[in-house]
């Protein structure tokens, strides 16, 4: 014979979760600006990174390039704004967890560094292959 059991597979639920439908997207909006601007005023190199972003949308939209040309440039330098913030959460976490130096928190950090610099050199490397096709 058989036995089926039936088990509660309800999980704890974070109270930042509890929303649902359009109050849900309100928040996670909030939240977002919110991120923004905590990035905005902690980050260096988040500010450092936006001035290039502002200074190199300009310049893709003056470029005579095609309009998707445009696009994927501006993408590119979007993506290691992206990947900025990703960095930037993981060392907040880290330094939520502990200050002290330990080896595995420095590997994420230097893996969250490392993601930032793969962004920066594939939207060089993009910004490069499409300037060398256009003018040479």
């Amino acid at each position: 014979m058989v036995h089926i059991v039936e088990r509660s597979m309800t999980q704890p639920v974070s109270e930042f979760k509890s929303k649902s439908g359009l109050q849900r997207i309100v928040a996670a909006t909030g939240y977002s600006i919110e991120g923004l601007q905590s990035a905005w005023r902690h980050e260096h190199a988040f500010r450092q990174e936006l001035v290039v972003v502002v200074v190199g949308t300009i310049v893709a939209l003056l470029l005579p390039v095609s309009a998707f040309q445009k696009l994927f440039l501006i993408a590119t330098l979007v993506f290691i704004l992206i990947i900025e913030l990703i960095n930037s959460a993981i060392e907040a976490v880290v330094d939520r967890v502990s200050l002290e130096r330990h080896p595995l928190s420095k590997n994420a950090k230097d893996f969250g560094s490392a993601a930032v610099l793969l962004a920066v050199l594939i939207s060089a490397a993009s910004w490069a292959v499409v300037l060398f096709n256009r003018f040479y």
